[in-house]
This record gives structure tokens, C-alpha cells and sequence, in this order.
């Protein structure tokens, strides 16, 4: 038998693994994690290490390491921040960067970072707003109740606050958001070395790279204060211990339908995978015609490539008979147990089959909705900053409750800094991209389609993209401002041709998304929560819910695997990094490495590999031990860890991280980064004192 397919049937037959679980923090099993490793995390444990994560609105989980506002990430999280500071004469991605003094520190443009103060459950508030409806009425009352929850406890723009749909909707929770807009790069190595072994080592083991990053929340004209931090372990994890994850794990779907599943299998993935396939050829060509394209473009492809890969980790785990054996397993005792409860029966009568039926008109709907409402058609920065002004200035007229999701009044201080933001546009790049995205368009729903021949008229997609890139001011950050601040009378009024191309493919856009959401979104949010009361109902509270990139806590172990017979030992060493240097991407050691030899024991580790469940979102979380004490930063998992989106199995499954150890040691011997390593010292110090 394969190894996966061994792996999964003997996760059918046991039960689930104590390592397995993204929960959240009011629901942390800590008799569970006694029982498995003799700890019992307290509420002040929980609450130090929760108040010490952070989230990145742009996807990614970070935490306090100091009580300066020191905040430790990946790399790969903020490499977007390292384009935007670089220039032609200055790259900043394949140098790194080093902020000696405060005063040197770079604001990041687009970095927005959130800490969760406090979280409140308003279940029974969304479900007397829903009560009695279905379909489209069912989906307008819940944004409604939710934008209403979300205005009323955001009160200042340094709050920012989401209601949280969990269980599949049946529980939501309202999550408020200490929210920090000033946030300043400090540190981050070269981009070789971040991301060393590239696509050959992405999602793999054994690991050598030093995907690692500092940042500084800044409040005012000095580092905000962060009084809840964690400190540096004194000692590094080693094989067999105890370590925790605090992150924001982005999306899973093990408590999705057979038929959801399927649609995944059949439909979404390979439509998103032979798309994400055509843009890296794209992108593969593009950087070839010259270095500075090269130093504009390296990070998306980058992005681009890590996803395929990703996907295709999801597609081949669907695509295993024996994982869709057990969930179809898993839903017939399901349904079996709900049939027996005459309550629960009666209000999941036919769930199942609407939802089916919902999938099959979004398969006939998916690629124009992909198209026209998630702007497949039109990628790129520039498009997305027009659409936001265009639709800014439509919604803004509207009552709170009845906008679009993304445009009320909560969200409008995110909104607002992304408008606004000082960065960089390359415009080579977003020709191209724009260019390639109308060609798409033509291709996907035809030459006779009467959209297609709205947006193109007789024009060939390399020439429109040409005209709205070169016509276009929206890249002066005075020309957004003065449009967001005019309204919807300067919109209206704007000759931009990228303002006026979004004015013009808005209507269609709305409408295809407001059938999306009608007879598809709906129906799956209705029936979703139907079928997750039942299962509430029938097997109680004690699971964890599916994760939506929010806090989620989860306990584990450094510990290997076996790989086809070969044991893979959990740690990887500095001298490891040194026999793995070929001299040649993308297993060459920048010249700092190389410079460094010998300044660091060999022995010393550098990446490690852990049972802790984690899935995309999670890369930058930190890892720390029973007293709450960074040892480690997530950045990866192994390939096995892509079918985690679907179910954990605990013999393969295994997270990739920094060892803290390692980290320590490069930024002090490699780097020279004193400032910020006695910062981390002096905190971790601080931490052990008496007073503390």
C-alpha cells in the first residue's frame, strides 16, 4: 500500500491524536493535553501567550517578543514590505535589511498588524436575526446583524472587530482587534536565505532555511509599548518536547460535506491549479527580460509557485480513495445519529441535497464569477485600487447594514490605509499581468461572449492593458487621496481610463456576485449551519471548529517521521546548511553564511520539524514551550501537511520551523544584529525576574 494510503487507513481506525486541533482559546483542551504530557496550561498561561500573538492583516500570524513592540515573523510574510522599501539601486530582498538605530527603521506600507483583546460570543444574537428565513433573506440578515455587531464595538480606529462564523455556523463569536497601522521593518536576511533550497525544499524536510523577520509596532513618534510579550526560552526544544503554536491558521475544511469536498476535487482545484499554472509561465518569462523585472517580480513568482505546489499537496490528498472513504464514512454515521434524533432530523431535512444542488449551479457559474466578481479578468494593483474607489464611493451612500461586506464602516480604516499607502507600483509588471488577465478572459468565456465584447471591443488585450497602465495617475498616492476625499462626485466625474474602465465592468461584476451569493453562498452558509447544529446537537461541544484565520492554539511535540522505511530525525544543524551549499541556486549560502562559517558550532540547531497541527496562515507563528517561552518559528510543513486541510493524520503530518536556538545565533554571529538580540535578551531577562 502507499505510504499516504496507509497513513490515512490507519487514521480511520484510531482515534483522534492528541496532537490534532486548532482550537480556539476559550475552548483549549488543557486536561486533554495533561493527560497526553503531564501540563496543564492555565487561564493565565492562555491569556499571556494570546495577548503575545499577533495577526498580519495581509495573511500570516507574528507575536510581541519584547515590551518594546518587537514583533517576530517569517520572512516570506513580509516580503511584499521589502519590495515596496527596495529601488533599482537598493535591493533590500536580495541584501536584507539591518535597522541599526530605531530612527532606521522603515515603515512597512501595506503591513497592518492586529493583537485579540477580547472575544464574545453572539451566537444567539445571528440566530434570532436569521430565524425562520432561508436562501437569500437568510444571507442578508446575517450581514446585517454582523456589520450592525462589528460597527457597534468598533469604536475607534484602533479597533477592529469581525464576527467570527464557526462551527460552520453554529456558533459565531465577535472578535475585537487591538489594531497597529505603523508597523516598521527592523530586520530581515537575504531573500536566498530565507527561502534556501527554493521550490525543490518548499513543503519539505529536512529544512535549512532562516525564514525569519522582525518588525516594530509604532504608536505615534515612538515603539508602542507591548506589555504582553514572549520571552526567549533560556534553553532550546529538543527532541520530545512539549511545544505550542499560537497562530492564525487561514482555512481547513475537515468538517465540510462529501459533496463540498467532490467540488473541491473536481472542479475548484484543477480550474485553480491549471490558472495558477499559466501565470507562473507568464511570470517565468517576464523576469528573464531583465534584472529589474527580475527584482519586481521574484516575490510573486515566488508566491505563485508556493501555491501551486499547495494546491496540488490538497488535490492529491482528495484524490486519495482512502481519505474520502473515511469522510463519507464519517457523514453517513453522521446522518445515521441524526435520523435517530427525531429534533435534529427534522432540521437538517434536506440539507444535504441543497447543498449538492448549490455546488452544481456554481460549477456552471464558477469561472465567470472568477472572472468578472474575484477579478481574474483583471489582476493587479492598480484595477484593485480603482474598484475600491468606484465601489467606495457607491456603498458609502448606502445604510451600514445593506453594503457590501468589505466597504462598511468597520472596515473602512483598513480600507482607508490601503488606499493611502506610499508604496511602489511597478507598471511593466502590472501591464503584463493586466494583459494576461484579459486574454483570460477572452479565452475562458469566449469571443462572442457580450461581456467579453463590453470590455474589449476591438481591442487586443495587450493594447488595452497598455492604454488603461500608461493612462492611468492612480499610482500618485495625492491622486487617490484627493478621489477618496472627493467622493462619489469626483469618481463620477474622473476621466482616469482605470477609474473609468472599473466604473464600466462594475455592473456586471455586482451582478454575477449577487447570483453567487443568492443560490450558492447562501444555500451553503444556511444548510452548513443546519447540518452543524445536528452535529452539535448529537456529538456536543467537545470538537474544535474548522479553522478561519483566527487565533487558534494547538499543543504538539518535536518529533520525525518515517518516510518509505527512513527515519527522519526532527532537528537540522548549521553543519547541515554548510554540506547542503552547492554554490548555485537554490542551494547557494549568501555570502554573510559563508563569511560566517565557523563562528557557530556546527551542532547547532537550526530548522525543526514538530507534530503540532497547523495549516497556511500559521507561517509565522511562534513556538513556545510550557512556560510560554519562544523556542521556535513556524514557517512550513511538510508535504504531508497539505492534506491537513482535510484531515490530520498524526504519524506523517508535521510542522516546519526556526529553531529558536539558530535564530538566536545567526542574527548574533551572522548578522550582527546586536540591537535586536540584547532586546530580546534584556526582555527574556526581565521575564525571569522576581518582580515579573
Amino acid at each position: 500500500m502507499d505510504r499516504g494510503l496507509l497513513a490515512l487507513a490507519l487514521f480511520i481506525s484510531l482515534p483522534a491524536a492528541a496532537d490534532e486541533g486548532m482550537w480556539t482559546y476559550d475552548a483549549f483542551p488543557s486536561e486533554a493535553v495533561k493527560k497526553a504530557y503531564g501540563f496543564t496550561p492555565t487561564q493565565e498561561w492562555l491569556d499571556k501567550v494570546r495577548l503575545g500573538s499577533v495577526r498580519l492583516a495581509g495573511g500570516c500570524s507574528a507575536s510581541f517578543v519584547s515590551p518594546d513592540g518587537l514583533v517576530m515573523t517569517n520572512h516570506h510574510c513580509i516580503r511584499e514590505c521589502i519590495v515596496d522599501l527596495s529601488s533599482p539601486k537598493e535591493d533590500l530582498l536580495a541584501r536584507g535589511f539591518l535597522a541599526k538605530t530605531s530612527a532606521e527603521e522603515r515603515r512597512c506600507p501595506k503591513v497592518e498588524a492586529n493583537q485579540l483583546e477580547k472575544m464574545t460570543d453572539v451566537t444567539a444574537r445571528m440566530n434570532a436575526a436569521t430565524k425562520g428565513l432561508s436562501g437569500a433573506a437568510f444571507n442578508t440578515a446575517l450581514k446585517k446583524e454582523m456589520a450592525a455587531a462589528e460597527s457597534e464595538c468598533a469604536t475607534s480606529a484602533d479597533v477592529r472587530c469581525d464576527v467570527v462564523t464557526l462551527f460552520n455556523g453554529g456558533k459565531y463569536h465577535l472578535y475585537q482587534y487591538r489594531r497597529f497601522q505603523d508597523v516598521r521593518l527592523v530586520f530581515a536576511p537575504e531573500f536566498s536565505m530565507a527561502a534556501f533550497g527554493g521550490d525543490p525544499d518548499n513543503f519539505n524536510f529536512p529544512r535549512f532555511g532562516y525564514d525569519a523577520a522582525f518588525l516594530r509596532v509604532w504608536q505615534g513618534d515612538a515603539p508602542a509599548k507591548s506589555p504582553h510579550y514572549l520571552p526567549w526560552a533560556k534553553q532550546g526544544a529538543k527532541e520530545g518536547d512539549l511545544v505550542f503554536v499560537s497562530g492564525h491558521p487561514g482555512g481547513t475544511e475537515r468538517k465540510a460535506t462529501v459533496a463540498e469536498l467532490e467540488f473541491q476535487r473536481d472542479v475548484n482545484l484543477p480550474y485553480t491549479l491549471l490558472g495558477l499554472s499559466e501565470v507562473r509561465g507568464m511570470l517565468r518569462e517576464f523576469v528573464n527580460a531583465s534584472p529589474e523585472r527580475y527584482r519586481t517580480t521574484r516575490s510573486r513568482l515566488r508566491g505563485v509557485e508556493n501555491g501551486l505546489k499547495a494546491l496540488r499537496g490538497r488535490h492529491q490528498a482528495l484524490a486519495d480513495p482512502a481519505l474520502l472513504a473515511r469522510k463519507r464514512q464519517e457523514e453517513a454515521e453522521l446522518r445515521k445519529r441524526v435520523d435517530a434524533n427525531p429534533q435534529a432530523k427534522a432540521a437538517t431535512q434536506g440539507a444535504w441535497e441543497e447543498i449538492a444542488q448549490a455546488l452544481d449551479a456554481y460549477r456552471r457559474m464558477l469561472p465567470e464569477y472568477r472572472m468578472k466578481e474575484q477579478g481574474e479578468a483583471y489582476p493587479g494593483e492598480l484595477f484593485t485600487l480603482a474598484r475600491d474607489l468606484v465601489r467606495l464611493s457607491d456603498e458609502q451612500s448606502k445604510p451600514n447594514a445593506e453594503r457590501l461586506r468589505e466597504y462598511t464602516e468597520a472596515q473602512l480604516p483598513t480600507l482607508r490605509q490601503q488606499l493611502l499607502r506610499e508604496a511602489p507600483i511597478a507598471a511593466e509588471l502590472e501591464q503584463a499581468l493586466l494583459g494576461f488577465g484579459l486574454n483570460r478572459l477572452r479565452e475562458t468565456l469566449g469571443a462572442d461572449d457580450p461581456f467579453v465584447h463590453q470590455v474589449l471591443g476591438r481591442e487586443a488585450p495587450a493594447d488595452l492593458a497598455r492604454a488603461l497602465v500608461k493612462g492611468t495617475k492612480l499610482g500618485d498616492v495625492k491622486v487617490r487621496k484627493a478621489l477618496l476625499e472627493g467622493g462619489k462626485a469626483a469618481i463620477d466625474a474622473s476621466k482616469d481610463p482605470m477609474i473609468v474602465f472599473a466604473r464600466k465592468v462594475d455592473a456586471e461584476a455586482r451582478a454575477v456576485r449577487k447570483r453567487y451569493e443568492d443560490t450558492v453562498e447562501a444555500v451553503l452558509k444556511r444548510n452548513g449551519e443546519r447540518i452543524a447544529k445536528a452535529h452539535l446537537a448529537v456529538y456536543g461541544t467537545s470538537g474544535y471548529p474548522d479553522a478561519t484565520f483566527t487565533l487558534r492554539l494547538n499543543a504538539g511535540q518535536v518529533k520525525g517521521w518515517d518516510e518509505n522505511g527512513r527515519a527522519v530525525a526532527p532537528l537540522t544543524t548549521f553543519g547541515g546548511a554548510y554540506a547542503r551549499h552547492t554554490g548555485k541556486d537554490p542551494f547557494k549560502l549568501p555570502d554573510s553564511w559563508l563569511k560566517a562559517q565557523g563562528r557557530v558550532p556546527p551542532e547547532t540547531p537550526l530548522d525543526m520539524a514538530t507534530t503540532n497541527d497547523i495549516i497556511g496562515g500559521n507561517s509565522g507563528s511562534p513556538v513556545v514551550d510550557r512556560d510560554g517561552r519562544v523556542v521556535g518559528l513556524i514557517f512550513d510543513g511538510n508535504l504531508h501537511s497539505l492534506g491537513g486541510r482535510y484531515a490530520y493524520v498524526p504519524e506523517t503530518n508535521r510542522a516546519v520551523a526556526v529553531h529558536g536556538d539558530g535564530l538566536l545565533a545567526a542574527l548574533e554571529h551572522v548578522y550582527g544584529a546586536t540591537r535586536v538580540v540584547k532586546e530580546l535578551r534584556a526582555a527574556s531577562d526581565v521575564a525571569s525576574s522576581p518582580a515579573k
